[in-house]
């Protein structure tokens, strides 16, 4: 099991930063890939950045250039930069991870934070 917990969210002008943290704690020696996702109020839930194993990432098309994702302490600590902020990037964030390398391919994920609320003015 992977427990993850992110911080970071708030309220931000356009044009603005935050950096989004995701602490993992539990079994992260098992962990094989590392996701930040978001889903604004209606609309479904989006992968934003993905981080693999061997330290390879991918970025959705809409943040590519704006949002940077990293990891510090091995894989315990989870970041996601934000610049350049956009009121469509107003969401609720997620940190995800997975321990297969198979699901991690498929961009799919079995452990989800709680999620961290990011909110971009005009």
């Amino acid at each position: 099991q992977v427990q993850l917990v992110e911080s970071g969210g708030g309220s931000v002008q356009a044009g603005g930063s935050l950096r989004l943290s995701c602490a993992a704690s539990g079994a992260t020696y098992n962990t094989y890939c590392m996701a930040w996702f978001r889903q604004a109020p209606g609309k479904e839930r989006e992968g934003v950045a993905f981080i693999d194993n061997d330290g390879s990432t991918t970025y959705a098309d809409s943040v590519k250039g704006r949002f940077t994702i990293s990891q510090a302490n091995g894989k315990n600590t989870l970041y996601l930069q934000m610049n350049s902020l956009k009121p469509e990037d107003t969401a609720m964030y997620f940190c995800a991870a997975e321990t297969w390398k198979w699901s991690c391919k498929n961009r799919e994920y079995t452990f989800w934070g709680q999620g961290t609320q990011v909110t971009v003015s005009s």
